[in-house]
């Protein structure tokens, strides 16, 4: 039977996210620049987006805008640390009790709806990382990051080599998601949700396989000793 996909959690009362990840008027410098850069990225992709047109449209000096980041990445990693605030801010506490897989699906949903007033952005993203394989490997470091934040929002353990593994694996997951994403143009995200649900069906599955792989050295340390009383035992024989 399919899994019925829940609805976005519900944010905090008051969410420490920043205007660049809210979508509402930028106040400081540093907000200026990155709504600045997501204006520019409705227009034309990241490639082509030079610092002075940053500048420009922040209102800011080439000195100022250098004074506060020294690329455009840099300026996208600043967006998604503020997507990352606004998601941990939300609410999740009601779903405590809750299996993983339906966790994940709302804090990654409570993801999308945050970057949802910066989606054409993001699509230009998309897009040029598809076709520049240094900004796809950039972006990928910003989203192993992103993600081992909403693996602990969703109460799962994101620390250690294992973790590691999980945010790079639901990093690459949210990534298939987020095609599907920008492309749907429907109010209630039928498609996104689907694809999500989808997507973490096989992480599920992926997890499973996994914690075998891990099972089996653990087992065979255990095995190791054995075997050497086993051969010292056979060298006392042979001697005597």
């Amino acid at each position: 039977m399919a899994r019925r996909p829940r609805h976005p959690a519900r944010p905090a009362s008051n969410p420490a996210s920043s205007p660049s990840a809210a979508g509402s008027a930028p106040t400081s410098e540093r907000d200026k620049v990155i709504a600045a850069l997501l204006a520019l990225l409705t227009q034309k992709s990241i490639e082509q987006i030079g610092f002075e047109e940053i500048a420009e449209e922040a209102n800011l000096s080439l000195a100022e805008l250098r004074d506060a980041f020294p690329s455009p990445v840099a300026i996208v990693a600043a967006y998604v640390k503020d997507v990352d605030r606004a998601v941990l801010a939300a609410d999740f506490s009601d779903m405590a009790e809750e299996p993983v897989r339906e966790r994940l699906f709302d804090v990654l949903m409570r993801r999308l709806e945050t970057m949802a007033p910066h989606r054409e952005a993001i699509r230009s993203l998309v897009r040029s990382a598809r076709r520049n394989p240094p900004l796809a490997f950039a972006l990928n470091g910003l989203a192993v990051r992103s993600q081992k934040w909403m693996l602990t929002a969703a109460g799962i353990r994101a620390s250690g080599p294992r973790g590691a593994l999980h945010a790079q694996g639901l990093a690459m997951l949210f990534s298939s998601v987020l095609d599907t994403w920008v492309r749907d143009d429907d109010p209630g995200l039928a498609r996104t949700m689907a694809a999500l649900d989808r997507a973490l069906a096989r992480g599920q599955r992926f997890v499973g396989y996994l914690d075998d792989l891990c099972f089996i050295p653990s087992r065979l340390c255990r095995l190791r000793p054995r075997r050497r009383r086993r051969d010292d035992d056979s060298e006392e024989a042979a001697a005597a």
